[in-house]
């Protein structure tokens, strides 16, 4: 069993989590519901020695989110926050990989990610601390970094180092520029929506290329790029002109 608290201001979205964990995800027992930041603190410790989830809302009075984690601690369950968060919000949460629900919960959402709750290892110091920087940025400019689940563990990789990445079935491997690769369990969709808008550009169905990290295009029938660390990546017919534009190549 996968036991679980819900902490949220709001008495209808505590409701209707607990509801559909119940009536969707019968491998959940909620251990506690909490509609106060403080309850929410004391249920954590209560139950950190058999506590696996907790669903934590980030807009509560007296104690936002980051605040009721602050106050237990040690942090040794998995995360899920539930959040009505803009765009920006979102997208901080996937540069973090942290899990979140969006307002109004969907039960399809909720569903998955109990099933990523029973895959994966528990959310990190380095995760949440990610995340909390983005949210404290009053410029809301992106971070430079992202974070990338693989099979060791997590790693928080700066943009600018990042050389390519190639599409795996439903993973990507990310080549940096110190000769390592990591195979994320992120899927090729998720990392080009995250930084598409960051001087990347998928070139192939499989890649997504660094454009400060092109060396020498070659046009032709079969055109490709040569990259930073020497790799020959093709450029499909497609996304040839898109490349061109971009540097204004005649």
């Amino acid at each position: 069993m996968i036991r679980a608290i819900i902490i949220d201001d709001e008495p209808n979205a505590v409701g209707l989590i607990s509801l559909r964990l119940a009536q969707h995800c019968p491998q959940v027992e909620v251990i506690a519901c909490c509609t106060s930041s403080q309850k929410g603190v004391q249920a954590i410790l209560d139950h950190q020695t058999d506590l696996d989830v907790v669903f934590l809302d980030i807009e509560m009075p007296q104690m936002n989110g980051f605040q009721v984690l602050e106050a237990v601690g040690n942090v040794s369950f998995s995360l899920v926050f539930v959040t009505a968060y803009d765009q920006f919000a979102l997208k901080a949460f996937r540069y973090s990989a942290v899990d979140y629900l969006l307002k109004p919960i969907d039960t399809q959402e909720l569903i998955q990610a109990v099933t990523r709750i029973e895959n994966q290892r528990k959310t990190t110091k380095q995760q949440l601390e990610h995340l909390k920087d983005q949210f404290n940025n009053p410029a809301r400019t992106f971070p430079d970094r992202i974070a990338l689940s693989y099979q060791n563990g997590i790693a928080f990789v700066l943009l600018k180092d990042i050389i390519y990445c190639e599409s795996d079935d439903n993973y990507t491997k990310v080549y940096v520029q110190d000769g390592q690769h990591y195979l994320s369990t992120r899927s090729m969709r998720d990392i080009q929506g995250l930084l598409e808008e960051r001087d990347f550009l998928r070139v192939h169905r499989k890649f997504l290329i660094n454009l400060l990290h092109i060396k020498k295009f070659v046009k032709g029938e079969g055109s490709y790029l040569v990259m930073s660390n020497q790799q020959t990546i093709p450029v499909s017919r497609l996304q040839k002109d898109r490349l061109m534009e971009h540097f204004d190549w005649l």
